[in-house]
């Protein structure tokens, strides 16, 4: 096994084609197969489910899929740990961000950083996330934050920590209380959501539609801050991170409840390009940013 050969399983995964994974590493889609075959023939088990049309993983060529990732991320960032190691941290690091990591997540790791390395100039870019994907693509950021972090052909993503989920609105609510609330409670509510194209949105409304729950949109919002003062003005409930909705909580201004369900937790992590630039800086600050996971995780 050779380093190309992870490379190419990861492109596979990632597209789900073996033609764009073979014009990907400039090899014959003939040899993408005759690589995945070798594995499975040295190691006795299936990587790939041949018996339908759709490229699926079985639980063994998972299991391969995130040791290829882990190696490939290990190699590829040598020539950074080595810089890191001799102390070269300088230059400049771009950051681009969703709105509610910017603004809850971020700024400890940001003072942790800055303080630990002034030699680096930081800058943060708020954006939606499609435009994050974008942008550690083409080059105008170094590092993407995002919630439900996806890799994609020539992008690897990176899950650090996950954020609980919980129920919010205005004090005096009728579903007010302490004991998590299942969701079939959540019937006809009056309920602020974020717009139909963020992430979370669509994870809240596969979950909802799941437990055949259908609540009352009154209003569809780009971020979670605004989604927050339209709970407050419309008398109305939505779900949140948990994380984003502390400062409310302690001034009176909105109830947090958890919610009786499975899966209720938000992941979240970065994107970087693949392989990871050499970039000393950026590989210290995402060293930073997963010790954080149970520290960001609340109770409820």
């Amino acid at each position: 096994m050779h380093i190309e050969g992870f490379k190419v399983f990861c492109d596979l995964c990632d597209t789900g084609s073996f033609s764009r994974a073979a014009e990907a590493s400039g090899i014959t889609q003939s040899a993408v197969s005759q690589q995945i075959r070798s594995v499975e023939k040295l190691f006795g088990v299936p990587l790939i489910d041949r018996s339908n049309n759709h490229f699926t993983l079985t639980p063994e060529g998972h299991v391969y899929l995130e040791a290829c990732r882990d190696i490939l991320n290990r190699y590829e960032s040598l020539g950074t740990l080595f810089r890191v190691a001799r102390g070269e941290l300088s230059g400049k690091l771009r950051i681009a961000s969703v709105i509610s990591i910017a603004l809850h997540d971020l700024p400890p790791i940001l003072k942790q950083f800055r303080k630990t390395h002034p030699g680096v100039e930081v800058t943060v870019d708020y954006r939606k996330a499609d435009e994050i994907y974008d942008a550690v693509e083409d080059g105008r950021a170094d590092l993407g934050l995002v919630a439900y972090p996806k890799a994609r052909l020539g992008l690897r993503a990176i899950t650090c920590w996950q954020e609980r989920l919980v129920l919010v609105m205005p004090p005096g609510h009728s579903l007010a209380g302490k004991k998590p609330l299942p969701l079939s409670h959540l019937e006809g509510e009056r309920f602020v959501s974020l717009t139909p194209d963020i992430p979370t949105r669509q994870y809240l409304d596969k979950t909802l539609r799941k437990a055949g729950v259908k609540v009352h949109h009154v209003a569809e919002l780009e971020n979670i801050e605004t989604v927050k003062a339209a709970v407050e003005a419309e008398q109305a409930v939505s779900i949140i991170p948990a994380t984003s909705v502390h400062q409310e909580v302690k001034q009176g201004t909105l109830i947090m409840r958890g919610i009786d369900a499975d899966r209720m937790w938000r992941p979240m992590g970065a994107i970087t390009r693949r392989p990871i630039p050499d970039k000393p800086s950026l590989l210290e600050f995402l060293s930073l940013l997963t010790p954080r996971a149970k520290a960001l995780i609340p109770s409820v």
